[in-house]
């Protein structure tokens, strides 16, 4: 019997890709590289890192005055830095750890993939995840796109899952085989609705509501006028776990809409936390009154955690934010 472990369980490392000249950060690459210094930072204390890069000595010297000998360094070429979308999402079976290789297309044919598609094979050749590796990549599946309670049941979106422009060629229901087949689900709770602006990802869970201990979900709080999150509320008051057990929901704030120079929203959302280790790593947006709202809403829902803010300006810039860019790594029970 499989099982997907929620992500407060216990993770050996996280997985990181850093920005790169030859990526869509070339831009902003100095904000987005102090920016992974910040979250690397955040997440050394309570985990080891992988990280990715085409040139791993720049990386070394960008991270010279924190590493602590806990980072793993690849040198391997990447398209660009959503690690959850295309790193290894590891279950539990009957004989140990398993990893997952789903295929990844750029969420939905959008954006090149070719290099990021590969990292997973390449990182489990080198001995840094489970120990096996399952290949599924007949399926296309974004570690963003699913939440997990660690007890059969799991939370996706219809939006995202149901794009033609990722498994086409099967309906909801034949998907859902999938993902009770893969993680061992004994439920999945479809969203039909949930929109953030600026989101290219059709709608990832990680981006609109989080499954959280105690049988909680974190979610983006409907704004007036926002039918699409409202809708999302009424959805999720009636969705219940595996069991049966009715969901506490408690709501997250949403910043003030962010646009990038040509006046497009970005996709600043509180949602896209990192449980890791008991630390949740925090994304902020330079709002201190939403951002100290939102920290203190995430302090009270996990008491025993410790809960770290990471200013994600310059990731929302290429539309994703903290938890896009992390991946934990599972490699021993």
């Amino acid at each position: 019997m499989r099982r997907l472990p929620a992500e407060w369980e216990h993770a050996d490392a996280v997985l990181l890709a850093w920005p790169h000249i030859d990526s869509d950060w070339a831009p902003v690459l100095d904000d987005a590289c102090r920016c992974y210094v910040d979250m690397a930072a955040s997440i050394l204390p309570h985990a080891p890192l992988v990280i990715v890069a085409p040139d791993i000595e720049v990386v070394r010297r960008q991270l010279a005055e924190i590493d602590n000998g806990g980072i793993a360094y690849v040198e391997y070429p990447t398209n660009d830095t959503w690690t959850r979308d295309y790193g290894p999402i590891t279950v539990v079976d009957d004989n140990g750890l398993l990893a997952i290789d789903f295929q990844f297309n750029g969420w939905g044919l959008k954006f090149a993939s070719d290099r990021d598609n590969i990292v997973t094979q390449h990182i489990f050749n080198l001995g840094l995840i489970a120990p096996r590796l399952e290949n599924r990549l007949g399926f296309t599946l974004e570690g963003g796109s699913i939440e997990s309670d660690g007890n059969g049941t799991i939370l996706t979106t219809e939006r995202c899952l149901l794009s033609p422009t990722r498994n086409g060629d099967l309906n909801r229901n034949e998907i859902e085989a999938v993902l009770k087949e893969a993680f061992g689900a004994r439920k999945v709770n479809w969203l039909r609705h949930g929109d953030i602006a600026g989101d290219d990802t059709d709608g990832h869970i990680d981006t609109l509501a989080r499954l959280a201990p105690d049988n909680t979900i974190l979610y983006v709080a409907p704004k007036q006028g926002d039918t699409e999150l409202l809708l999302m509320e009424e959805e999720l008051r009636a969705l219940t776990d595996a069991d049966g057990i009715p969901y506490r929901l408690v709501p997250l704030p949403q910043p003030a809409p962010v646009f990038d120079e040509d006046g497009n929203p970005m996709p600043a959302t509180y949602a896209n936390f990192l449980i890791v280790n008991g630390a949740v790593i925090v994304p902020t947006y330079g709002q201190p009154e939403s951002d100290d709202l939102a920290l203190g809403i995430i302090s009270e829902t996990f008491p025993d955690y410790v809960v770290k803010a990471v200013d994600c300006r310059p990731l929302i810039t290429q539309h994703g934010s903290l938890h896009c860019s992390t991946i934990q790594l599972i490699t021993q029970i």
